[in-house]
């Protein structure tokens, strides 16, 4: 397993921990596995505003934040929205 790779699986484990239901699309952006874009749907961010669900996803990821994770782009979304998208 890659750098990347490693890094996209620590990413998913520690999202699916903190809201099992969630589905996660991941993209790193520039082939250095610290610059990351995430789609993440979940029923956890149902009635959270968007900076709420910032900061669950901040919160699962916790010192990844800080290491390896050098930038993420997020979109956030209910199941509901990700149904209208």
């Amino acid at each position: 397993m890659n750098a990347t790779q490693t890094i996209q699986t620590e990413i998913e484990r520690r999202l699916r921990a903190a809201m099992p239901d969630a589905r996660i699309e991941l993209r790193d952006l520039t082939g250095t596995a610290d610059h990351w874009q995430a789609v993440v749907v979940s029923s956890a961010f149902e009635g959270k505003t968007p900076v709420a669900r910032q900061r669950a996803v901040f919160d699962a990821l916790g010192e990844m934040m800080h290491g390896p994770i050098h930038a993420l782009t997020l979109k956030t979304l209910t199941p509901a929205q990700a149904g209208q998208a």
